[in-house]
């Protein structure tokens, strides 16, 4: 099985010496990513809604650059700096994944980096 690494031109750049995405076969692997802006001015700071919709608009950018889609995500899994956020998190997640949702995983974690409220990554299929 081989290899590829993405870097994806339309998300923020890495925070660390990481490849956006990797695909292994048909599946794609996305590097769990935060509320970092893609025009690279830095973290989006505000409301937990706002954090949740950049994280995950962050997910479709490096899914669509690498020929994938959020529709085609079997896997996430979900990080949040305070587990009381999970509700609010899970009616924006909701709106991104609105019929057959993927598989899913939420913990909390004790700090996440950059201070972000929310990190996710996610596994998808590339379709052929």
């Amino acid at each position: 099985m081989k290899k590829q690494c993405y870097i994806a031109p339309h998300a923020p750049a890495a925070a660390g010496p990481y490849s956006h995405a990797v695909a292994a076969g048909n599946l794609l692997f996305v590097s769990g990513q935060g509320a970092l802006k893609p025009d690279g001015s830095g973290r989006r700071t505000g409301s937990l809604e706002e954090e949740v919709r950049q994280t995950l608009d962050n997910v479709a950018a490096i899914l669509k650059d690498c020929g994938s889609g959020m529709e085609h995500v079997v896997k996430t899994t979900v990080y949040l700096a305070d587990m009381k956020d999970f509700g609010e998190m899970n009616a924006i997640y909701r709106e991104y994944f609105p019929t057959n949702p993927p598989a899913r995983t939420t913990i909390q974690a004790a700090r996440l980096p950059l201070d972000f409220r929310v990190e996710i990554e996610a596994v998808a299929i590339l379709p052929e």
